[in-house]
């Protein structure tokens, strides 16, 4: 087969969005267990901008990095074994150690991590809901248990994990408290949470109590360096989980001792990337039950001004970047 090229981001070092740049890469083919997808759109996660500046995990110098793990696209070429045919609409997440990244024309990812798309879902919305679905499934139902009257409560609930876990914990009949800044107030009605917090003017510990299930969705700049809010919000709310508990974070691995000194469990949970979740999840999509926050729309080559704005912490939802 011959070799072809295609656009992508690619970055050769550590930096901030300016080492973002569009290059002329090889088109992958598909192999064993991978197809190949033609992209259409892809979202913005933080662990990208973190990777890019060297934050997340070290890759091996020198090296010819192409970002992202969302995407949502049209199957190209299909491997033996796949239940997909080209020119099916699919969604899912790349994986960093087998995979090429997102950010590009086309990219060959696992079989196992993509789903067919809905027939009213469009690639923008497809693209933002990978991650945030993946994420949120894990903490929540997976690791959390969720049953239906239980109380859960989610820092940074305006957010791309947090208002994608509010809608399932909602899905499955939970009590939804959610913190924000005062201009996401309202966005927190919107998506359901029976309790919005304003944490610029409200301790949340003086407004619920007895929570069995705290996502902590609070992203910092950097992972070594957790910036002093983000320190006393953790440490304030082991106080409010009810004894057996459990404390899930997503940004980070939270304090063991801490956990049993209050009787609660603590996990740090990952994305899965196994397709069946986006499977369930499609029924709730498709009746406006769940449904993606985007903020902002970007084409690929305004990649810098997406991490940029990714990386302020400040965005409603997802931002998302077509192809």
């Amino acid at each position: 087969m011959g070799v072809f090229n295609m656009k992508a981001v690619v970055y050769h070092r550590y930096g901030g969005p300016e080492v973002l740049n569009i290059e002329e890469v090889p088109r992958p083919h598909a192999s064993e267990g991978k197809v190949v997808v033609r992209v259409k759109a892809v979202s913005v996660n933080p662990a990208d901008w973190q990777i890019r500046s060297g934050k997340r995990f070290i890759l091996s110098e020198p090296f010819s990095f192409i970002p992202g793990v969302d995407l949502a696209g049209i199957v190209d070429e299909v491997c033996p074994g796949s239940d997909l045919s080209v020119g099916d609409h699919v969604f899912g997440m790349t994986l960093f150690t087998e995979d090429k990244g997102s950010y590009a024309e086309f990219v060959a990812v696992s079989k196992e991590s993509l789903a067919k798309m809905s027939p009213s879902m469009s690639f923008e919305d497809a693209a933002a809901l990978p991650v945030a679905v993946q994420t949120s499934w894990s903490s929540l139902v997976i690791e959390g248990g969720l049953k239906p009257g239980q109380k859960v409560l989610i820092h940074g609930a305006s957010g791309g994990v947090g208002h994608i876990a509010v809608q399932i914990a909602k899905l499955k009949g939970a009590q939804v408290a959610g913190t924000a800044s005062g201009r996401n107030q309202d966005f927190l009605k919107e998506i359901g949470v029976d309790i919005p917090i304003n944490y610029e003017t409200t301790p949340f510990e003086t407004v619920v109590s007895d929570i069995d299930i705290l996502l902590d969705c609070i992203i910092s700049d950097t992972d070594s360096q957790i910036d002093q809010q983000k320190n006393n919000t953790r440490e304030r709310s082991w106080r409010v989980l009810k004894k057996g508990g459990i404390f899930v974070s997503i940004t980070g691995h939270p304090d063991q001792e801490k956990a049993a000194k209050y009787g609660v469990r603590a996990v740090h949970v990952l994305a899965d990337r196994d397709a069946k979740v986006l499977y369930q999840i499609e029924e709730a999509y498709e009746s406006g039950r769940l449904r993606p926050h985007i903020s902002n729309i970007f084409p690929l080559e305004k990649v810098r001004e997406a991490h940029q704005m990714s990386q302020s912490g400040h965005t409603r939802g997802k931002i998302v970047m077509t192809v």
